[in-house]
């Protein structure tokens, strides 16, 4: 670590080696070779004169690059790219001619970034799918424990703590749809030329259109996809970065929702992210245990959600078949984009592996609200019991005034239920009142949906990643 400069806490804090390899300058220039490679092969399978010993130069230093030549040359010229073609050239000797041929820079640029953002997005699938199977856990052993439901963040009828946990399952569910379909989308940029024209290529086969359809779809292969663009300007669509970003934002947003809840839980003393043996939560208040990964997560989800309006305003500005005013801001937001992401999901799995439940505490929440709750099931249990409906509700309404009164403003319990007990115009249940005051009889169908859910939709999507099943995320700080 270089103290004495600025360096990307993404990199130093929060995202995994993996993912921060993904967007490395090594990854990238290996991946400028091999394209180089591809279209070499490629030119010379559908007739151009590039001899088998050049392609086999380039092969020897595919992944020996000297930075140090490039770098320098770089200096020099004030082009990355042909910067590299340069010092690959030093190396290969016998393939300098042909290095490039016939292409621009965005061949190497923009093809490789492509597969960079292909590969990133499959790793964020992968940490999500591992969120999504310690979430399915944590929901069907608490499926059947009953906790206060909340609308408009006060007490609502009940749910289930799985149940609870299962609507955040679904969000994700609906991010691994969105993912699951813009990885179906990736393409190559392609071998297009200047303006996307393919011109070059057209006077390299001298007029055969065929040869240069050929020569795209050899190269696409070559490099493990399927299509390429069917047309590009310059570059690959930007608005296709926007695509990218704004499913990597509804990631965030799942797991900023999450985080919010837990934090709110937290405070409730329901429910705990984990706590270290020697964690410190406060400087100055020894007792505290505060949510700093909930914390964390939202803070890291907040810059990621804020970014789709950064490559929407690129997309916008890309003049005819291309400006230079996305390149710098690409270099930031793409990366950075992914690096925050996968902080967030390594906190995610982190704290879904590791939450605490405080069944003991949420009783007693529910035993403080439920009396209100529980008396429509009493008044109809009276009726049954031959009492008059109408007497009976009025009776109710004034003991649930008095009793909410009590604990608002003097800060007592809630005892609706021992005045209900107390008054004879209920005695026809005064037995079985505590029988109908169980929370099991008032969370409806949760435990059920839970269950259905994940059989149906969850289980069948983990099944297909079971390499993501053993994912164990690592934070630094």
């Amino acid at each position: 670590m270089n103290r004495e400069i600025y360096e990307n806490p993404l990199i130093t804090r929060y995202a995994s080696k993996e993912m921060a390899q993904i967007f490395s300058d090594d990854k990238k220039f290996r991946l400028w070779r091999k394209l180089w490679i591809a279209l070499a092969e490629s030119e010379k399978e559908l007739g151009l004169p590039i001899t088998q010993s050049q392609i086999d130069a380039m092969k020897k230093y595919a992944d020996d690059i000297n930075y140090e030549v490039a770098e320098a040359r770089e200096k020099e010229v004030r082009h990355d790219v042909m910067s590299h073609v340069y010092a690959f050239g030093t190396q290969a000797k016998e393939a300098m001619p042909i290095i490039h041929l016939g292409a621009t820079s965005c061949y190497v640029t923009d093809n490789a970034e492509l597969l960079i953002l292909k590969e990133a997005l499959e790793l964020i699938q992968k940490k999500l799918v591992a969120v999504m199977d310690k979430l399915r856990k944590f929901a069907l052993t608490y499926k059947d424990l009953p906790t206060l439901g909340f609308t408009h963040l006060q007490p609502a009828q009940l749910t289930t703590v799985g149940k609870r946990a299962s609507l955040w399952l679904q969000d994700l569910l609906l991010d691994y749809e969105n993912i699951t379909h813009t990885l179906s989308t990736f393409r190559l940029r392609g071998v297009k030329g200047t303006t996307g024209t393919q011109a070059s290529f057209l006077s390299l086969f001298d007029g055969d259109g065929k040869k240069v359809d050929k020569l795209e779809a050899l190269v696409t292969k070559k490099m493990g996809l399927s299509r390429s663009f069917g047309v590009t300007g310059q570059t690959y669509p930007r608005k296709f970065d926007y695509n990218v970003i704004a499913v990597l934002s509804m990631v965030a947003q799942s797991a900023y929702k999450f985080a919010g809840d837990l934090r709110v839980l937290q405070n409730m003393k329901e429910m705990e992210e984990p706590f270290e043996k020697s964690q410190i939560g406060s400087s100055a208040m020894a007792y505290k245990r505060n949510p700093m990964r909930s914390e964390r997560m939202c803070a890291l989800a907040r810059f990621v959600v804020s970014l789709p309006v950064n490559e929407a305003m690129t997309a916008c500005t890309q003049w005819f078949e291309r400006t230079l005013d996305d390149s710098a801001n690409k270099r930031v937001t793409l990366a950075q984009a992914f690096l925050a992401l996968d902080g967030v999901l390594n906190l995610y799995n982190n704290i879904a592996e590791n939450m605490v439940v405080y069944e003991k505490i949420i009783r007693k929440h529910i035993m403080a609200e439920l009396p209100f709750m529980a008396t429509e099931e009493i008044l109809m249990a009276c009726v049954k019991a031959g009492g008059n409906r109408q007497e009976l509700h009025e009776k109710i309404r004034t003991h649930s005034m008095e009793s909410a009164r009590m604990v608002k403003a003097d800060g007592k319990d809630n005892d609706l239920i021992d005045r209900i007990k107390a008054d004879p115009a209920f005695k026809t249940i005064h037995g079985s009142i505590d029988k109908i005051l169980l929370p099991e009889n008032f969370i409806g169908r949760a435990a059920e949906q839970t269950e259905q859910f994940i059989k149906e939709e969850v289980d069948p999507i983990l099944a297909n990643h079971k390499d993501a099943l053993s994912v164990k995320a690592e934070i630094n700080v």
